[in-house]
């Protein structure tokens, strides 16, 4: 089937802001993607109106994302900590609104990085839905879901795998799923499996090779993903994420030690026309 295919602004920049947004948005556009990724790292850092008024001049979609800094918490964390995050969550929310996305994704449970032995993880699950359950009400409203994101088990101990999330999600309405293969890659050990494990529960996929580089530059078995995705029933878009080696804040964060592509529009650009390859054919 064919696919809309986007790209996560991390691929060139962080922070987002206006201005780096507006000089990517017009190439990104002009690539042939149909739908720019926006990355909230902290609400403020780029305007939701102004960058509506912009998508919709350039035809693109958005969708958004949520960020995990440090001192995010929503389980196993003081109360005071646990409610500014759901506070972040809310202005995320209103920044997907402002923008037309029907999903904010990302691993709204645990700061990135951040691991400890669990000892009993129904009980952390059920903490999480408790916390959750506010925000996601908040964005079910909005007309919203969060898609929360399995991540490996280097960036967090919570949840790494499709079958644990949706165990943690057990009956919260208004989240979803949001799948990423290089998590994927690591911890399941049939990525089509897992997929179509995930089924009508997916919200979000985000995409990259396995080494973080271009789609298709790598060994996934992409066809076989894909035809899991069909068979999941899902329809949104594939958003390739990367990071750049040139902050050094963020390259640090997703351990971007070397460059991953000749260069960052190139892992981009290879990336759609691989996936184009695949998804009109």
């Amino acid at each position: 089937m064919t696919r809309k295919i986007g790209v996560n602004t991390w691929v060139w920049a962080s922070p987002l802001d206006d201005e780096a947004l507006a000089r990517l948005a017009v190439r990104v556009r002009d690539w042939g993607f149909d739908t720019i990724e926006l990355p909230v790292e902290s609400p403020g850092d780029w305007d939701p109106q102004r960058a509506n008024e912009l998508l919709k001049g350039l035809g693109l979609d958005a969708t958004v994302v949520l960020v995990m800094g440090p001192g995010r918490e929503l389980v196993d964390a003081p109360r005071a900590v646990v409610a500014e995050t759901q506070a972040y969550l809310r202005r995320v929310v209103d920044a997907a609104v402002a923008v037309g996305s029907k999903v904010i994704a990302g691993p709204a449970y645990a700061s990135v990085g951040r691991t400890w032995r669990i000892a009993d993880r129904p009980a952390a699950y059920r903490e999480l839905r408790e916390h959750l359950a506010p925000v996601a009400d908040y964005a079910a409203e909005c007309g919203v879901h969060i898609a929360v994101e399995p991540l490996n088990r280097y960036e967090t101990s919570l949840v790494n795998t499709v079958d644990q999330a949706l165990e943690s999600l057990d009956g919260l309405p208004g989240t979803a799923l949001a799948l990423d293969v290089y998590h994927m890659n690591i911890e399941e050990t049939d990525i089509p499996a897992a997929i179509v494990r995930a089924g009508d529960r997916i919200g979000h996929v985000q995409v990259s090779a396995n080494d973080r580089g271009s789609p298709g530059r790598d060994h996934l078995p992409w066809a076989g993903i894909l035809h899991a995705l069909d068979l999941a029933g899902y329809t949104g878009p594939l958003v390739i994420e990367s990071f750049t080696a040139h902050n050094a804040t963020i390259a640090t964060a997703a351990s971007i030690w070397r460059a991953l592509a000749p260069t960052q529009d190139a892992l981009a650009v290879d990336g759609l026309t691989y996936l184009r390859s695949l998804t009109d054919a």
